[in-house]
C-alpha cells in the first residue's frame, strides 16, 4: 500500500472537515527572498492550507502582467532556483504546510529532472507544477518526482478535449489544476460559469482533488469556486499585487499578505 503524500494528506483532512483548500501563490524573491520567507510564514499563520511558490523565469508563458512583473523584480534581486531552494530549506521545522514549486521546463531541464526533483524534495517541497510541460513529457517527470516523494500536478484548461482531460486527470498527482480561463494568469472581475461544469466533469473522472486557479481576484470569487464543488482555490495575481503595493508603500509586505490571506480564509469557511 502506498503512503499518501503531504498534499494528499492535506486534501483528505480538509475533505473530512468539509472545507475548501486555500492555496495562495507568491513569487519567490519578489522583492527579495527574506521577504518571501516572512510571507510564507504569514500565509500559513493566516490559514493557507498549501502554498504555490513560483521560481522566477525570464520567459513565463502562462503568466499575466502582474506575475511577469513579479518574476522580473525577483530576477533583478538575483533570485535563482538554487537560492529559492536554500530559502525553503531554512524553513524546515517552521513551515508545516505543503509547498508546491511552480516552475517552467527550461530551468528544470537545465538542472536535470532527477537533480531538480532530488534537490526540491531535500529542501522540503511537496509538489511541482510545470505549466509548459506537455502531457507526454509529464508522464516521464511524474515517475521521477514520485520517486522523491513529490507530486507532479498537471493542468487542465477550458479548451482541453474531454478524452485528453481524462488522461491528464489520471496522470496528475496530489490534485488536478483547473485553469479557469483561456489565456494567462491575472486578476479578473468574474469567473466564467462554465468552470462549474468543468469542476464536476473532472471530479467525475476519478478521486483526485480539483483546485481552480488563474483569475480568482478576491474572497467572493474564492467562495464561488468552493460552491461549484472545487476542492481548492488558488489565488496568485491578486496576492502578488497586494504584496507589490505594500512594498511600493514601504509597508510590511508579509503582514499585507497575511491580511489578504485571512480575508480569503474567512470567505472560504463562511456558510
Amino acid at each position: 500500500m502506498t503512503t499518501s503524500t503531504p498534499i494528499q494528506q492535506r486534501f483528505n483532512q480538509l475533505r473530512g472537515e468539509g472545507r475548501c483548500a486555500l492555496m495562495p501563490f507568491l513569487m519567490a524573491g519578489d522583492p527579495d527572498l527574506a521577504t518571501t520567507r516572512s510571507a510564507l510564514l504569514a500565509l500559513e499563520a493566516a490559514g493557507a492550507d498549501m502554498i504555490e511558490l513560483g521560481i522566477p523565469y525570464s520567459d513565463p508563458l502562462a503568466d499575466g502582467p502582474v506575475i511577469q512583473a513579479a518574476a522580473s523584480r525577483a530576477l533583478g534581486s538575483a533570485t535563482t532556483p538554487g537560492r529559492v531552494l536554500e530559502m525553503l530549506s531554512s524553513l524546515k521545522g517552521q513551515l508545516t504546510i505543503p509547498v508546491i514549486l511552480f516552475t517552467y521546463s527550461n530551468p528544470l531541464l537545465n538542472r536535470g529532472m532527477e537533480s531538480f526533483c532530488r534537490d526540491a524534495a531535500a529542501a522540503g517541497a511537496a509538489g511541482l507544477v510545470v505549466p509548459d510541460l506537455p502531457l507526454e513529457e509529464a508522464e516521464k517527470l511524474s515517475a521521477i518526482a514520485a520517486a522523491e516523494g513529490l507530486d507532479l500536478v498537471l493542468l487542465v484548461a477550458p479548451t482541453t478535449p474531454s478524452d485528453r482531460m481524462g488522461r491528464i486527470a489520471a496522470a496528475s498527482r496530489g490534485f488536478t489544476y483547473l485553469v479557469s480561463v483561456t489565456g494567462v494568469t491575472g486578476v479578473r472581475t468574474t469567473i466564467e460559469n462554465r468552470v462549474a461544469g468543468l469542476v464536476q466533469q473532472l471530479k467525475g473522472m476519478g478521486p483526485t482533488p480539483v483546485a481552480v486557479g488563474f483569475g480568482i481576484s478576491g474572497p467572493e470569487q474564492a467562495r464561488q469556486v468552493r460552491d461549484w464543488g472545487a476542492d481548492g482555490a488558488i489565488v496568485g495575481s491578486a496576492l502578488v499585487k497586494v504584496m507589490a503595493e505594500a512594498h511600493a508603500q514601504q509597508a510590511d509586505v508579509a503582514a499585507a499578505a497575511g491580511r489578504f490571506c485571512g480575508e480569503l480564509r474567512t470567505a472560504l469557511d463562511a456558510a
